[in-house]
């Protein structure tokens, strides 16, 4: 993290899914995006919990990169919604 800021900022983001075999494949499928998001202003880290689970924790040295890692993740939520979606309703027709 960069010494020029006064300070850094710390987040958690949380997703919690139905099914442990949903929020399997959503874990698989950001790994190969979360191996691009280390940078020297910000880093994620993500973790899959037992309790159907999935941790993204958050730390960045300035207001830009945290608000650039927020969107990576929540552009990531967005995405699982929507797969999911497409995967139900090819089911009901």
């Amino acid at each position: 993290m960069s010494k020029n800021n006064y300070f850094s900022i710390k987040s958690t983001i949380e997703f919690q899914f139905e099914t442990s075999q949903i929020r399997d494949i959503s874990f698989n499928s950001f790994l190969p995006e979360f191996k691009r998001l280390k940078t020297k202003r910000s880093e994620i880290s993500m973790e899959k919990k037992e309790n159907l689970n999935i941790i993204f924790e958050i730390r960045s040295s300035d207001i830009t990169a945290f608000r650039a890692s927020v969107n990576e993740i929540t552009s990531f939520g967005k995405i699982i919604t929507d797969s999911i979606k497409i995967v139900d309703n090819s089911k009901n027709n």
